[in-house]
């Protein structure tokens, strides 16, 4: 594992870190160097080699701080390379090793159908079709007794077979194997000696959890995106040291914990969520600055718009997701669009809406936004790199929210023109003027928004109104203020260094490092759940020891996965700190039967309790505190002017910096505009500036928006 202790804190000497997030459209970089000095960076991301933009952004970073590329002291990383190898189908050529009998648990699933009524829908193809999934004539028992041990010549007639198909990675995943795990990595095993080169992946590596769809799944999904991620990684690190950056290299993971680049290469499908995580751990860690009890995260950059809960300080976290779907769901009735991953994931609702978006009309004159994007390249129309489909950008210009001139810096130059012409298309089938449809395109995409929100809220017992909402992304402080609103929330931040607060996020994250085991007793044996916790508790810090300053330093949460018996679900229950004994086992019924009541509406006794999982999260607390990394020149960038904006009608609307605030609130409506993105203030909404930068949006009672 490579160590990167000693390098998280930017010290007098000079040292700096570099946090770079890669999102559809733009690729964004934060410099923290000494003395809190912070230098943002926002350059076009570069499909399809996205570390390109990674380099680009990095030394550009470092050339307007003045520094060397040498006295980079950590290199920190938010990346979407696995979750794009999935939605865009381009991942290796994957088989499925599996027990006689059961090729098809992949095909088969669970008896979900994500639109009841749409008779239209198909199941995703599994990403290891029929003809590359293989059995062996084994078999264990679901209690471990070995009926048939595996056969090692089948194992090299299968290498044969494996290597004719062309096949460049597999998962290994046999019947009952997480229950004795010596079978299947041994099968992964010899396939890695016979197959030199072959990605291989043994699912009790990834996820030793009952469930065999869920784990047959996880495992192929890691295999899928194996290669391009090893690949990735490889190369954006081999690039960066012949930039000068010989440092240690961390990326996000779906958790919202950084790890090392090599044991990201070793379970890749820990990092699908990357990207959006970081920017959760971001508002986790300003919402405990500002003691926020109930926070909603929503980020909205170039493609999608997301959103999760922050609770009592701590994000949710789901044990297992579905990717590729369209909407990313962790709950309900909503699976069954994509692929099945089974490793702990920030709790995080995802809808096709970004700046980048495509705005249509249907057959029926309907408005549509999303999920098509026009991405960097060729982009919304406006950009002038030959996009020629509406987008929200387009709209937004129109609108004039967006500057007319330039936006990201200076470095993305606005054609207003043409996103008045692209608008046209849609202007003219719906029978309205452009700035009408605009306002239309925007109202829709608020609609779409409220749905990952109340993903995350309502559709687990929560009350949107009871939170704020941290509004952040390059496109999210456009659309926040009016998405609360319809939600009934009263109060929206606006963080500095918004654009870029997921690379903010990868500045403060700690290191982590997480192992879950199967506990399958009905009544809990606390000597017996002890010595589980104990022997996760060794081998997730021998992992972590490495990037500690000293072991020490390393913080250990114990989590148990708990349902009522008969149920096919289970909730996260942390297990309070202390030695495991009777008090213990029953201070985490309580907590269970409190959190099945939240959730579920009910709850019931200690007898109908199941302990499926014990988990262990060890992680390494990062000296780096947001307040640190929300350092700022406090100085108005420009002038404040004014120009014309559309929202119930058009209104000569105040165009100022963040610094032109002050901490009395000022009415709406305000365009603020940043270096990283643009505010949007609506009537009857005031803002005001508080200690650390952030613009806080307010709705008062006596003016209406007029959006409808």
């Amino acid at each position: 594992m490579a160590s990167h202790h000693n390098t998280q804190t930017p010290t007098s000497d000079g040292k700096w870190l570099v946090a770079a997030d890669i999102g559809g459209t733009f690729t964004d970089v934060l410099a923290l160097g000494p003395e809190a000095r912070i230098v943002p960076m926002k350059v076009l991301s570069t499909p399809p080699d996205f570390g390109t933009g990674v380099i680009t952004g990095a030394t550009a970073a470092l050339a307007e701080a003045g520094v060397e590329t040498a006295q980079v002291a950590a290199v920190l990383h938010a990346t979407t390379v696995a979750t794009n190898a999935i939605l865009e189908m381009r991942g290796s050529r994957t088989a499925l090793v599996t027990t006689k009998g059961f090729r098809d648990v992949l095909e088969i699933g669970r008896l979900r159908r994500p639109l009841l009524y749409d008779l239209s829908w198909k199941k995703p193809t599994p990403l290891a079709r029929r003809r590359h999934r293989y059995e062996l004539d084994q078999r264990i028992h679901a209690d471990g007794h070995i009926e048939r041990p595996v056969d090692p010549q089948e194992v090299v007639a299968l290498a044969d077979q494996l290597r004719a198909d062309g096949i460049e990675a597999v998962a290994v995943c046999l019947l009952n194997s997480y229950v004795a795990t010596e079978q299947e990595r041994a099968v992964a095993d010899q396939l890695r000696d016979l197959l030199p080169g072959v990605y291989v992946t043994a699912s009790v590596d990834i996820s030793p959890e009952m469930q065999e769809f869920e784990r047959s799944s996880t495992a192929v999904v890691n295999s899928y995106v194996g290669p391009v991620v090893h690949d990735y990684v490889t190369e954006l690190g081999h690039n960066l040291r012949k930039e000068g950056m010989i440092a240690p290299f961390s990326i996000m993971q779906s958790s919202g914990g950084l790890l090392d680049d090599q044991s990201v290469v070793e379970r890749p499908v820990q990092i699908i969520e990357s990207g959006p995580a970081a920017g959760v751990i971001a508002v986790q860690k300003l919402a405990q600055l500002l003691e926020l009890d109930n926070v909603v995260a929503f980020d909205m950059g170039g493609t999608t718009a997301k959103a999760s809960l922050i609770e009592n300080g701590q994000p949710f976290v789901a044990n297992d997701y579905e990717v590729g779907g369209g909407m990313n769901i962790s709950r309900g009735m909503g699976k069954g669009a994509g692929y099945a991953v089974r490793v702990p994931s920030i709790d995080i609702a995802e809808v096709g809406a970004g700046g980048g978006s495509i705005v249509s009309v249907d057959n029926a004159g309907a408005l549509h936004v999303g999920p098509e994007s026009a991405g960097s390249r060729p982009g919304p129309a406006c950009y002038g790199q030959g996009g020629n489909q509406p987008t929200l950008t387009d709209a937004n210009v129109v609108l004039g929210y967006l500057n007319p001139d330039a936006i990201a810096g200076g470095r993305v130059h606005i054609q207003p023109e043409l996103a008045d012409k692209v608008l046209q298309t849609i202007a003219h089938p719906l029978g309205r003027e452009p700035r009408a449809a605009a306002r239309g395109a925007y109202d829709v995409a608020i609609s779409s928004m409220t749905k990952a929100v109340k993903a995350v809220t309502s559709e687990r017992g929560r009350d949107p109104r009871d939170s704020v909402m941290v509004a952040f992304g390059g496109a999210g402080p456009l659309y926040g203020a009016s998405l609360a609103r319809e939600l009934g929330i009263g109060t929206v931040i606006v963080p500095i260094h918004t654009g870029l607060f997921s690379s903010l996020g990868l500045l403060v994250a700690d290191t982590e490092y997480q192992l879950v085991a199967p506990f399958r007793t009905e009544h809990a044996d606390p000597s017996a759940l002890g010595r589980a916790f104990d022997d996760l508790v060794e081998q997730v810090t021998g992992k972590l020891s490495t990037s500690a300053v000293d072991t020490d330093s390393i913080e250990i949460e114990r989590i148990l996965d708990m349902r009522y018996r008969g149920q096919r679900f289970d909730l996260r229950i942390p297990l309070p700190e202390g030695t495991v004994n009777e008090g213990l086992v029953h201070e985490a019924y309580a907590r269970f039967h409190a959190e099945h009541h939240k959730t579920y509406g009910r709850s019931g006794s200690d007898e109908m309790i199941e302990i499926v999982n014990v988990r262990v999260r060890g992680f390494v607390p990062n000296p780096i505190t947001i307040d640190q990394a929300l350092a700022a020149d406090s100085v108005p960038a420009f002038e404040e002017s004014s120009r014309v904006c559309r929202f119930a009608e058009d209104v000569d609307t105040p165009v100022i910096s963040r610094f032109h605030l002050s901490d009395q609130p000022r009415l709406g409506p305000l365009v603020i505009e940043d270096m990283d993105s643009t505010v949007l203030v609506p009537p009857g909404a005031t803002a005001h500036l508080d200690t650390f930068h952030s613009i806080i949006i307010t709705w008062t009672s006596t003016h209406d928006e007029g959006t409808k």
